[in-house]
């Protein structure tokens, strides 16, 4: 998601602690259905959900599913719950509990049915969009989904999934998956019928309702590729995503592996800014449809596709292995096709946001530990990505392209963790990283460095004394020194620290990181 942008950005404060969902180890949801009834002359829907799970310990007497409760005049009331056997229920404080007359054995699968009705409080909006046209919209992030949807709504369940809705057949209706049927019932109505194969978590489970124009544009490493803008803003949707999402999906289907899903919709949303990585069908904000390529808002949420939706965070805390990788693969893109300079350039717009966000919100690191003091979006979002830049600085090009894509291949529609990321890249090239990882990710703050250099022509070398004035121990820091065209490393590993390179003469200038590795800041010059 690009920066969680207006309201978007404000549901992260749901999250303003360590997460600490309680998780339930005993059942697995395999399959979502959501039966979703819209009408024109109410905000109310009708809901009947089947949900599959799977019971993965013995003796389960009961368990939960997050659906928001009735409270002043908006929320879900619950009809009925049925499933195998007699079962009774309690749904209070957002917690559906479903108690079971006879516990199932380990590995049984079973299918509950819930019918529900309501308006959300959150979650899904019915709202005009920019041409005065009133449009239907989820926006399930980050834990929103359970406003209107029977769910586990965490990042650590994931399940694949199908929409049913009904809806007046002026509109048109796009969802994750494969486009199963559409049906006119002859009254007014039309049933549209969408169908996720891949196992995702519940808050990336979306609808979009509203008078589109869709458009289907062919093929891009194998991949279906569609538009679905509002009917007025066809041909400033064309120009808008069809280009960059083009070249988004066959980059990254090049360098990192297959794209997990039947298709990439480009999805114009109303009531929004940005982007939400919604899988197979990315939402947009309604203003991003200006007729000029979005490329690098197409670049980040395309890279969701793979981190982020395939391969999810297991809790909030980890939220950098989804927003982190996004910001620095749409980076990524931006070098391969716009070249070094814009790469170089987007970096260090980057580095000056991070350094804003942490003057802002003190004592908080990437991987989040302890409560949060704010929403950490530039230290999450653009400090993610420079651990990852720098992680390529450690390793090598080579050899962090191979981590990233044996962290792809193992997790592909799965969960992991920042642990998880670490063992890959260890795996893969051989070295030692929780020194790096427990410095630019569980350490708040970022290097700040002072000092100089001088020629010393008796010697014939360039002397340079260095400082880490930051608070705190000293940062390991492997910086390159570039002197000329030529460019060497040191090893800073203490406060102060005196190098010497040998020169043969006199250069007219010494660089610190010349080529935008390192994140610090840095005052410098000749002595």
């Amino acid at each position: 998601m690009k920066s969680k942008i207006g309201a978007f950005l404000l549901c992260f404060t749901a999250l303003a602690a360590a997460d600490n969902y309680p998780r339930q180890p005993g059942i697995d949801v395999q399959h979502y259905v959501f039966r979703i009834a819209l009408a024109d002359d109410t905000d109310e829907i009708s809901g009947d959900a089947t949900v599959s799970i799977r019971f993965v310990q013995d003796g389960i007497a009961s368990f939960a599913l997050d659906l928001a409760s009735p409270a002043n005049g908006k929320g879900m009331t619950v009809t009925t719950v049925t499933g195998p056997g007699p079962l009774t229920y309690t749904h209070r404080a957002d917690r559906l509990r479903i108690n079971l007359s006879a516990a199932p054995k380990a590995g049984e699968l079973r299918r509950f049915e819930i019918k529900y009705h309501g308006i959300a409080a959150g979650g899904l909006h019915m709202l005009k969009n920019i041409h005065g046209e009133r449009t239907i919209f989820s926006n399930n992030w980050p834990d929103l989904a359970h406003q209107w949807l029977p769910a586990i709504d965490h990042p650590y369940d994931k399940a694949s999934s199908e929409f049913i809705v009904t809806a007046p057949a002026r509109y048109q209706v796009v969802s994750n998956g494969r486009l199963v049927e559409q049906i006119d019932l002859g009254d007014g109505h039309r049933t549209t019928h969408w169908s996720e194969a891949a196992p995702i978590p519940v808050w990336l489970d979306q609808i979009g309702v509203a008078q589109f124009a869709s458009r289907h544009f062919g093929r891009a490493a194998g991949v279906p590729l569609e538009t679905w803008v509002f009917h007025q803003d066809r041909d400033a949707g064309i120009a808008t995503f069809e280009e960059p999402t083009r070249e988004a999906i066959e980059f990254f289907s090049d360098s990192i592996g297959p794209y997990p899903y039947a298709k990439l919709a480009a999805v114009q949303a109303a009531g929004m800014g940005g982007g939400m990585e919604v899988a197979s069908a990315i939402f947009y904000g309604e203003k991003s449809v200006t007729g000029r390529p979005a490329f690098g808002l197409v670049a980040h949420e395309t890279a969701h596709q793979w981190f982020g939706d395939s391969v999810t965070e297991k809790d909030w805390d980890d939220v950098w292995l989804s927003e982190g990788f996004a910001t620095y693969f749409a980076l990524l893109a931006t070098e391969h096709y716009q070249g070094r300079d814009a790469f170089v350039a987007g970096l260090k717009r980057s580095r000056t946001a991070v350094f804003r966000a942490e003057d802002r919100l003190p004592g908080v690191a990437v991987v989040q530990t302890k409560p949060w003091t704010g929403i950490p979006n530039a230290i999450v979002y653009q400090k993610g990505a420079w651990v990852l830049h720098m992680l390529r600085g450690q390793l090598g090009t080579a050899k962090f392209w191979a981590g990233i894509r044996e962290y792809y291949h193992r997790y592909r529609d799965g969960n992991a963790s920042t642990t998880d990321f670490r063992r890959v890249l260890e795996e893969i090239s051989g070295q030692d990283l929780g020194w790096f990882f427990d410095q630019w990710l569980y350490r708040a703050g970022s290097p700040v460095l002072e000092g100089g250099w001088k020629y010393d022509a008796t010697a014939r070398k360039v002397a340079i004394d260095l400082s880490q004035v930051q608070p705190g121990a000293a940062y390991r820091l492997p910086i390159e020194i570039g002197i000329g065209p030529r460019v060497s490393k040191i090893d800073m590993t203490q406060r102060q620290q005196h190098f010497e390179i040998p020169c043969e003469s006199a250069p007219g200038s010494v660089e610190l990181d010349p080529n935008t590795w390192m994140l610090m800041s840095a005052k410098w010059g000749r002595r």
